[in-house]
């Protein structure tokens, strides 16, 4: 029998079933009144076949809305709630209600606010500072030049074919102790900490105990002494050595090649002596503020976030769930999520139940619900500011969820209604 045979009160029942659950419980908790009552209204009750009918239709019956609890897939509660304890079934002892708040311009007014003053906290002062002179450190490698005598030239070395990047350049390395040597020197010059013109101050000192007037030049041939270190989304990640020009943060990421175009820019991190501070570099770029303000020291490890790693979860009746990575700058609205999920589905979704939920890492958990009915709610979708592991949920409807009911109780009714025929 195909369901438009079906009594228009088991068609009532289902709906009324769907839209209500607790109605489904109350009917199979009331001593079975109600299927009573269900079942007197079919018609020639007086009737043994009558009887036998009502009897499959009952059984049916009963068997669909015992099902309808477990409806399959999910659907938002009026009042949703989180389990906060459970007993050894599994079953709830006590839950948390969560909020639901209805998106409106005051809202996203309020959360554009919150968000804006999370981000505009200050910089720390130990990230900021001023730009030094190099000093120098061990592993550094000097090139010293006295003018008019080629002989010390040999001494500094030469050039060696098939050399790489990470050699030292010939020259004279300042050892574990700071100290350089050099020839006609009775004594090794201290050189940690002290800057080439000092050095070439003292070079020169020294030689003039040898030779008249000596013209000496000392630069540094290789930076060598301090690093930083730079990993995640940038287009070469690795160890940048601190060299005569500011390691700012701009530098060292400049250095690297720049930001990849899957770095997440709002979710830079400075682990400095153990401490990490987060630093906003989109936020400060839109507000005026220079990155070149902050200044790495040696050993500084700068981190650039993935925008994967920090996804916006789309689920429910859309046309392709996925998890959307936030844009460059870390942004992501309501509406963009919506668009890179392909939008609603328009045969089976609930455009009235759009909700974001939300639970941040210092706060409770919050659902906010829009009402897309309306082509115009989209102006609001396109200001709602989502954030980092939100998950946005399109509920169906519930003619939807009567059809995944009735797919999986139709068997049982259709058998029902073979046997009540069979005893005719």
């Amino acid at each position: 029998m195909s369901p438009r045979h079906l009594p228009k009160n088991v068609f009532v029942a289902i709906r009324q079933c769907i839209d209500d659950k607790a109605f489904c419980l109350t009917m199979l908790n009331d001593d079975m009144s109600s299927h009573e009552r269900f079942c007197t209204s079919v018609p020639n009750k007086n009737d043994p076949t009558g009887r036998r009918t009502r009897a499959a239709l009952c059984l049916a019956i009963s068997a669909m809305l015992s099902a309808c609890a477990y409806a399959p897939g999910q659907h938002m509660a009026s009042s949703p709630a989180l389990p906060v304890t459970t007993d050894d079934n599994g079953d709830v002892t006590s839950d948390m209600k969560v909020p639901v708040k209805q998106i409106d311009l005051t809202l996203i007014t309020l959360i554009r606010a919150e968000q804006k003053n999370r981000t505009a906290s200050p910089i720390p002062d130990n990230l900021l500072g001023r730009p030094s002179g190099y000093r120098l450190g061990p592993g550094d490698v000097l090139q010293i030049t006295v003018w008019d005598h080629p002989e010390f030239a040999t001494a500094a070395g030469q050039p060696t074919p098939n050399t790489k990047s990470s050699d030292a350049a010939p020259g004279f390395v300042i050892d574990s102790d700071g100290n350089v040597q050099f020839p006609y020197m009775t004594r090794p010059i201290h050189a940690a900490g002290k800057n080439a013109v000092q050095i070439q101050r003292e070079v020169t000192a020294e030689l003039k105990k040898v030779f008249i007037k000596p013209q000496v030049t000392v630069r540094v041939a290789s930076f060598r002494a301090e690093q930083v270190y730079v990993d995640g989304e940038v287009r070469a990640p690795g160890s940048q050595a601190i060299n005569d020009i500011p390691m700012t943060l701009v530098e060292a990421v400049n250095r690297a090649g720049g930001f990849a175009p899957t770095a997440d820019q709002s979710r830079v991190t400075i682990t400095r002596n153990g401490t990490t501070y987060p630093v906003n570099v989109a936020r400060m770029m839109q507000t005026g503020k220079n990155p070149a303000a902050i200044m790495l020291q040696p050993g500084d490890l700068l981190h650039v976030s993935a925008r994967e790693d920090n996804p916006i979860y789309v689920m429910g009746e859309v046309n392709k769930p996925l998890a959307v990575p936030p844009q460059r700058d870390g942004s992501l609205t309501l509406n963009e999520a919506l668009a890179q999920a392909g939008q609603l589905n328009q045969q089976t979704s609930n455009a009235k139940q759009v909700f974001v939920l939300r639970k941040a890492d210092d706060s409770d958990p919050v659902v906010y619900r829009l009402d897309m009915k309306s082509p115009v709610s989209m102006l609001l979708a396109n200001q709602f500011p989502l954030a980092s592991k939100d998950i946005v949920y399109v509920d169906n409807t519930g003619l939807v969820r009567a059809s995944r009911v009735l797919n999986l109780l139709l068997p049982a009714i259709s058998a029902g209604l073979t046997g009540a025929l069979i005893t005719k």
